[in-house]
């Protein structure tokens, strides 16, 4: 009986062994990648063509920045568009500026300043169609670097990504494609970093006191005092901008960890960070000393004051590390010792901005809000504009700039009652 039992055992582990020899032989797998190559250029070609060239499509934008008439528009890692916004209702495009790697940017008077990676461009602006490079400051953006795998060629610089899509056929068992399965976004790392550009799959202020303009909550550019101020994920820097042609780099200090924006108000700087806010004296404009700290939790974190507050939004997501979704409102009469006054919850706020007692925030897929904060420990929601995915704004002058995930709106709120779009510049598809 055992004799019998044995033999259709033994059969059916034979099929088995026989069956996964088969599968190993016949089985195939296909794999597609996002691949990006980095285009380069040499550093004089790039700096040759820093100036007013033709139009381009508005595809990725990020910070923005407001002077006169004027709208500059940065194209994520690409440059910076000029938009001639003397009738807001009709704002038109006339020209784009390459910087290869721009993130920020700020106005004085005439001159432009921007970021190209690590360096600090210095642009005349006097006319906005004939922009001219005017100097270039070397290595003053530490955490811009983008040779994180291999040191490129240092003549070279990144001006574009290009796209491949790659499919790719291949055999191999079921072993090997559990452990090596494949597919996605690749990247060419002959540059990287975490500031070095490389394409998303997903699109991912106040008034201004001539001669500066008016920047965004979430900037890393500001000016006040004869100097600009930066900010980068570790650090806070100082030029001298009395020659606006001319900058001087006057202080470089390590202030922290994940400082994220920055902001000026009379004599203070208030600092962004995903731990917290931090408040600096400028007193003495090229020796900043802090002198106040707000901590939250870990989160995602642009700032913009008035006299006796200032206004936090923390948001969640897989950069900002934290589940906060709300906008904090701090008393700061005691600049050394802020304190929360009142917090309420958003749904993924990122940019904001007042313009006397009216409130802008940016609250990401949940739109534009604007509330009346006559009484901060009250707010009242004046209108909320929804089908938009908000990132930034800049409130001036009875006109909110808003930048968004599919284009650049402008909205007239000369009556709080009844706001309305005045114009909308599309992203190209």
């Amino acid at each position: 009986m055992k004799k019998y039992l044995f033999l259709p055992v033994l059969l059916a582990f034979l099929g088995l062994w026989l069956l996964q020899g088969c599968l190993k032989d016949s089985f195939q797998r296909t794999y597609t990648y996002t691949y990006y190559k980095p285009v380069y250029k040499t550093t004089a070609e790039v700096r040759g063509n820093i100036k007013s060239n033709a139009p381009q499509n508005v595809e990725r934008p990020g910070k923005i920045y407001m002077y006169g008439s004027y709208i500059f528009l940065n194209e994520i890692d690409k440059g910076i568009h000029i938009i001639d916004n003397s009738n807001p209702a009709q704002p038109r495009n006339t020209g784009f500026i390459d910087i290869p790697g721009n993130l920020d940017l700020a106005v004085k008077g005439n001159i432009l300043y921007a970021d190209l990676y690590t360096d600090l461009v210095v642009i005349d602006i006097s006319d906005p169609k004939n922009a001219v490079l005017k100097k270039t400051v070397e290595d003053v953006f530490p955490h811009r670097y983008y040779n994180g795998y291999f040191t490129p060629d240092s003549s070279k610089v990144i001006a574009s990504w290009e796209r491949r899509d790659t499919t790719i056929r291949d055999k191999g068992d079921a072993d090997t494609w559990l452990k090596n399965n494949r597919g996605g976004i690749f990247v060419d790392y002959a540059a990287f970093s975490q500031n070095s550009g490389i394409p998303s799959m997903q699109n991912a202020g106040s008034a201004a006191v001539a001669p500066y303009g008016a920047g965004g909550s979430m900037a890393r550019f500001t000016l006040a005092k004869e100097r600009l101020y930066t900010v980068g994920l570790t650090d806070l820097t100082v030029f001298n901008i009395a020659n606006a042609q001319d900058p001087i780099l006057t202080a470089h200090n390590e202030i922290g960890r994940s400082i994220e924006t920055i902001y000026p108000f009379k004599d203070n700087l208030f600092i962004g960070s995903q731990s917290g806010m931090f408040v600096y004296n400028i007193i003495n404009p090229d020796h900043p000393v802090q002198t106040g700290q707000f901590s939250h939790v870990q989160s995602c974190d642009p700032v913009i004051a008035d006299d006796k507050f200032a206004y936090v939004t923390l948001r969640s997501g897989t950069a900002c590390q934290g589940f906060n979704n709300q906008l904090e409102i701090l008393l700061i009469n005691n600049v050394v010792n802020p304190s929360l006054l009142k917090v309420y919850p958003m749904t993924n706020p990122h940019g904001l901005s007042k313009d006397g007692n009216t409130l802008f925030i940016c609250d990401g897929a949940d739109g534009l809000k604007i509330y009346n904060a006559t009484n901060l420990s009250s707010l009242s929601l004046i209108k909320h504009i929804e089908g938009i995915e908000t990132y930034d704004v800049i409130a001036y002058n009875s006109i909110a700039l808003v930048v968004a995930r599919d284009g650049l709106y402008q909205y007239d709120y000369s009556n709080p009652s009844d706001i309305r779009l005045l114009s909308k510049i599309s992203l190209s598809k």
